[in-house]
């Protein structure tokens, strides 16, 4: 059954992951290769590595002593899976001669890869992608028998493997491109930070940052929570690691368990809004829409602030309504135990110097995982000694393998719909349908951007929205970056949309509660990322198009409505609010987020006004509604 000694497959494995690793950081001093050979290189030997490490069941089959046990099938599978990239590697220069022909031999490796693909995907990222894939592949074949606007010719088997191996327009294609290159340097450098303890002291830092405020428990859980979500890609993964520690936290600081578990999940979901990484999904974005990725980083700063600001005004409110006291995370470190970390903030800062700069993506991840490496000797208690720097590179490949595997299978669905033209066709029905309206266009793009983003990591749920959806936006006039930050928000946000909720169940285990409330409390603590992208799709100042003083003022008066949006949220500001006053802050919130002068102004007055009855109504009046966090 097990042929090999775990011992030895963790050896083999342990070798090809920091091999991998160093390959990469060669490509990121030295420059990349050939784009095929780059791509099936990473790809094949990631897939190698999900084949010794993780069994058919979806679960790592790991040993005790750190060697992995393998059957004899997935030995099998993972030598398969290293053939594509390196006969690609061997041959590339006679296939590149041939002008678009190939053998026999190299359609049946385009198709064990994508079978294997499509295995490695179910194994690592779940059954909803894999199934995905393999719907747009039997689309591509059988697409003559469809009715409608679906219908198209239908393509061969040979064609479809040849369009996945040995093009750019399939497996190969830009997603994974990305993902050989600028992402795998910015996961090691995830990885670097993470060995040198700097997800310790982001926590940490976070705790003693907000213990002696109103609500700090929660507070540190949005600002660990989006500092370490930031740099994970893994909404999901970021919650488990937080969440561990801050959800307990809140709930004896007298939080509900609910509450405590929704802004978890939020928080950890508006991470990866946030310039300057986003979760690696911005990567994919500058290239797909190809401008430089400090525009993308830009355009997305005054939506996260917007974001984040939401989520400390709601749990400063939801703190007020329940009259938790201040200083009540008794347990946090003190500013002599975090001072020892404060130096690790410093290849971040580094990371956002070099993009401001103008250097590219590939120049910047690999200097800052220079940077850290340097800057960790400043103190002995974060060294990454070569102990530290070995694991650091085995802990970078590992965590690679569900980002590549997802990129790589976007590839999959964009090569099988493009052959076929269904984005236009899905472009032009979703403008038919909405019949000139913009704001029907948006509803049913938000629509398609949550059902398909349901259980997708950050960057195959962009890719493929990206492909799907956004061209229907482009179409009406919609500008490029926004159409794209409007698919991106709805893509993320849909691990907080029931029914589905993924980042909403994993936060509701921790806190043992019920996932389906924590999901619906989510989505009323995280209604900014919801409205936000409509109004910056019908105000393109808040992604930082237009002048100077436009984009600040849409900002200064976007902060005001998503200040009077937490009011409405949580029912409390200096009293608890009558419905009237509730409906004056949530109508005046969207009237202010909107960027128009006299939305604007309408706004500012129903925010007055609701502000005035609740300065002069006295502390002590009762509420005519529960608040909607209970």
């Amino acid at each position: 059954m097990y042929p090999v000694a775990a011992k030895v497959v963790g050896y083999i494995v342990a070798v090809i992951a920091v091999g991998l690793a160093v390959f990469h950081l060669y490509t990121g001093a030295f420059g990349v290769f050939t784009a095929l050979i780059q791509r099936s290189l990473h790809l094949s030997f990631m897939m190698t590595l999900i084949f010794l490490t993780v069994s058919i069941r979806g679960q790592k089959n790991k040993t005790e002593d750190g060697g992995y046990k393998v059957p004899v099938y997935d030995l099998i599978l993972a030598g398969l899976a290293a053939l594509p990239g390196i006969y690609m590697t061997l041959n590339y220069q006679v296939i590149a001669e041939r002008g678009g022909l190939a053998t026999d031999f190299e359609l049946l490796l385009g198709i064990v890869l994508t079978v294997l693909l499509i295995e490695s995907v179910r194994r690592v990222v779940g059954n909803a992608l894999a199934i995905i894939c393999a719907v747009a592949l039997l689309y591509a074949h059988f697409g003559n028998f469809l009715p409608g606007i679906l219908a198209h010719r239908g393509y061969s088997i040979g064609r479809i493997a040849y369009q996945m191996y040995l093009t750019q327009s399939g497996i190969m294609g830009v997603p994974l491109g990305v993902c050989a290159t600028v992402i795998a340097l910015f996961i090691l450098f995830a990885a670097f930070l993470d060995r040198s303890g700097g997800s310790r002291y982001f926590v940490d830092f976070a705790r003693l940052a907000t213990a002696r405020s109103v609500g700090g428990p929660a507070k540190a859980a949005v600002v660990s929570s989006g500092l370490l979500g930031m740099l994970s890609g893994s909404t999901v993964a970021n919650v488990v690691t937080t969440g561990s520690l801050t959800i307990p936290l809140m709930m004896r600081s007298g939080y509900t368990r609910n509450f405590a578990a929704a802004v978890v999940a939020v928080a950890s979901s508006g991470g990866q809004l946030a310039p300057p990484i986003m979760g690696a999904a911005a990567f994919q974005m500058a290239e797909t829409i190809g401008i430089p990725y400090s525009e993308v980083a830009l355009a997305a700063a005054i939506p996260a602030l917007l974001f984040y600001f939401s989520q400390f005004a709601i749990v400063h409110f939801e703190a007020l309504r329940l009259g938790l006291k201040t200083g009540l995370d008794k347990d946090a470190p003190r500013m002599d135990q975090v001072s020892k970390g404060m130096h690790l903030f410093l290849p971040i800062a580094l990371l956002i110097g070099l993009l401001v700069a103008g250097y590219s993506a590939m120049y910047v991840g690999f200097w800052t995982i220079v940077g850290t490496v340097i800057i960790s000797f400043a103190r002995r208690e974060t060294w990454l000694d070569v102990k530290k720097f070995f694991w650091s590179l085995f802990d970078g490949t590992m965590n690679m393998l569900p980002v590549t595997v997802a990129c790589a299978s976007a590839g999959i669905v964009i090569g099988a719909v493009t052959i076929t033209g269904l984005p236009l066709k899905l472009s032009a029905m979703l403008i038919a349908v909405a019949g000139g309206s913009k704001f029907i266009l948006l509803l049913l793009t938000m629509c398609a951007s949550l059902i398909l983003g349901m259980g997708l990591p950050t960057a195959p749920a962009y890719i493929l929205l990206a492909a799907l959806v956004a061209p229907a936006l482009e179409m009406s006039g919609v500008p490029a970056i926004a159409a794209h930050m409007f698919i991106f928000y709805f893509g993320i946000i849909s691990a907080i949309t029931p029914p589905v909720a993924l980042a909403a169940y994993a936060a509701a285990g921790i806190a043992k509660t019920d996932p389906n409330k924590t999901g619906f409390t989510a989505c009323f603590i995280g209604i900014t990322t919801y409205i936000v992208p409509y109004m910056f799709v019908y105000g393109p100042e808040l992604v930082a198009i237009g002048e100077p003083m436009e984009i600040v003022s849409a900002l200064i008066t976007a902060l005001i409505g998503v200040y009077s949006l937490a009011i409405a949220v949580v029912g409390f500001w200096k009293r608890p609010c009558f419905i009237w006053e509730r409906a004056l802050f949530a109508i005046s919130s969207v009237l202010l987020v909107y960027p128009d002068w006299r939305g604007n102004a309408l706004g500012g007055l129903m925010f007055a006004l609701a502000a005035i009855s609740q300065m002069k109504g006295g502390k002590n009046l009762a509420a005519n509604s529960a608040p909607v966090s209970s």
